[in-house]
Formats: structure tokens, sequence, C-alpha cells
């Protein structure tokens, strides 16, 4: 195995700690570079740590020519939809021009390898489910329009300079590390599983159901939600890709099945033990009624394959961690 130097941007984050676990477990030397604007020192899992940010040109130019970097991964984003409709600029500012800053750096220090953690807001409003890589891309927030304006340039910097990269479109990335150690801690905090048992701890009185008359099974919506490690173990997948010569792609990560938000609710009761009050609210403009990826390209291309495949599991996970913090 190669034993590999790889920068990590946004390693304190909650995928990025659970990345620098697999890549000190697979015997590679991560290197995470973070702000800490939303990430967590205390929760870094080892490996070499720089703190500054991806906007600092001379940072970059000082990392990448005093270490020998074969690969970065890039999670430095900010993830609010929204946020990004309300304060449009910082995201097209951190999201794609800090990228671009970042992808300038890399091609002057000739570091031609990049995984790319994108996101399922690339397509927009769904117009078919499972939704597969073919998907007209037609993001309604600046959030995801940020995500695709880098995918298009990653394309485009392929062409010119032959950085090859590969971009992740995550769904629902959910659940914790089995250890318990590390896990998903967001401030605010507004993902739905974290929000349902934050309820089961006690320190949030209710959840909020946003639309219970959606054209589904339940009247609620459906998401594809991800295991965390199953979505890192797909980063490794993407870099043993890029080392064997691949070219430039995007892949969905989902695990292509359809949960509700009562679904969620009764499993995060049944994990915990402990009673989940419900209020029931209008729907949230913009929330399309299901989004369920279709994965096969990543399963045949790069032999991918999920663990965790029942939302049991993931949430069991997720309470594990939640219950200790």
């Amino acid at each position: 195995m190669n034993r590999l130097n790889i920068l990590v941007v946004g390693g304190c984050g909650y995928i990025g700690t659970h990345m620098i676990k697999a890549l000190i477990a697979s015997g590679h030397r991560p290197i995470t570079l973070d702000n800490l604007s939303t990430g967590h020192r205390d929760l870094l899992p080892g490996g070499d740590f720089i703190e500054g940010a991806i906007e600092n040109t001379a940072l970059l130019d000082k990392i990448f020519s005093s270490r020998r970097i074969d690969v970065v991964m890039h999670f430095a984003a900010f993830i609010e939809v929204g946020e990004s409709v309300q304060d449009p600029l910082k995201y097209y500012g951190n999201n794609f021009s800090g990228t671009a800053n970042l992808l300038n750096a890399m091609i002057r220090h000739d570091i031609e390898r990049f995984v790319f953690s994108s996101s399922a807001a690339v397509y927009g409003e769904p117009q078919y489910t499972p939704i597969d890589e073919s998907h007209p891309l037609n993001p309604t927030s600046p959030y995801g329009e940020s995500k695709l304006w880098v995918e298009k340039m990653l394309t485009a910097c392929e062409r010119a300079h032959g950085l090859r990269s590969i971009a992740l479109r995550y769904f629902n990335a959910a659940g914790a590390d089995e250890s318990g150690e590390i896990g998903e801690q967001h401030d605010p905090e507004s993902h739905l599983i974290p929000l349902v048992l934050e309820v089961a701890r006690g320190t949030r009185d209710h959840i909020k159901i946003f639309g219970v008359d959606y054209p589904t099974p339940d009247g609620t919506c459906i998401r594809d939600y991800i295991h965390v490690n199953d979505l890192v173990s797909a980063h490794l997948a993407a870099i043993d890709a890029l080392l064997d010569g691949a070219g430039s792609k995007a892949y969905n990560l989902g695990n292509s099945q359809g949960i509700s938000v009562r679904e969620i609710i009764e499993t995060a009761q049944h994990v915990s033990g402990r009673p989940i009050p419900v209020v029931e609210d209008l729907r949230r403009p913009g929330d399309p009624a299901v989004l369920v990826a279709a994965s096969a390209k990543i399963k045949n291309d790069l032999n991918w394959q999920p663990r965790f495949e029942s939302i049991e599991e993931i949430v069991r996970s997720a309470w594990k961690w939640h219950a200790k913090t």
C-alpha cells in the first residue's frame, strides 16, 4: 500500500474528523487545514494540524512547498441552504472563490489529485427519483450553485492543467463512528437526526415536522441517509481511483432507500427508549417530497458498497455519540 501525505481541508468538521480517523487507520499521513470557524479541534483524531483558511494564499504556498502532498481532500464549505439564500456572498466567497484559490495553489505546486465534497443540492428540484448522475443540474440555492460551479471548475482544470478530481455528491450524511468518540456536532444544529436525538436527551422540548401532507405514504418528506463511515469509505475508494489514473468524475453517495421524517422519529424513539414529542407545522418552501439517490455508478466504478444500510444502525450509532455529549 502506498502511504500518502493527504491534505484534508476542513478536517475538524463532522465528516472531516471521520475522514482523518479512517486515513490514519489506512496507514496514510493526514494533515488537517482548518480555520475552526465551525470545526472542533478537540475532536481531531490525530495527524498534523494547521490552523488557517483556504483564502490564505501565502499559507497554502508554504504548505505545498514544505511538504510533499499527494492528494487534497476538500470538506471546508458552508453548508446551510437557508443561510445561503440570506447571505449568498458568504457562500460564493468561501465555497467557490476559496476553492478556486486552493486549486490555483495546487496547480502552482503540481499537485494533481483532488477529492471534492459536493452535494445532492446540485440537482435542485428532482424531476424523477431515484436521482442518478444524468439528472439535470439545476440548483435552487446559492449553496447548491456554489457546489455546481466548483464541479464545473474542476472539469475545466482537468482540461487546462491535468488536475484530476472526484466529486462526491452527498445526500444525507448521518450517524457517528462506532467508537462513540466522534460524531455530528453543529452549532446551530439543523440536521434531522441530531435534532430528534436532542429531544430524546431532553435538551429540546419537541421536534417539528414541517409538512404532513406530502404525496408520500405517511405524508412526511422522504430522504436518503448514508452513514458517515460509508461516506468516508467512498472517499478512500476515490483516492485509490485517482492513484490508478482515473479521470475526473462525479458520483452520488446515498443508500438508495428513502426514509420518511416520521420513520426517523419512530426509529429514534425505539433506539433511545425515550418519548419524542412532535409538533406538526406547515411545509417549508423548497422542500421536495422525495430525495433518493441512485448510487449504482460509484458501486460499479469504484467497487464501493455501504456497510450500514438500515436506518436503525445509523440512528443507533448517532445515539451512542449524542447520549454521551
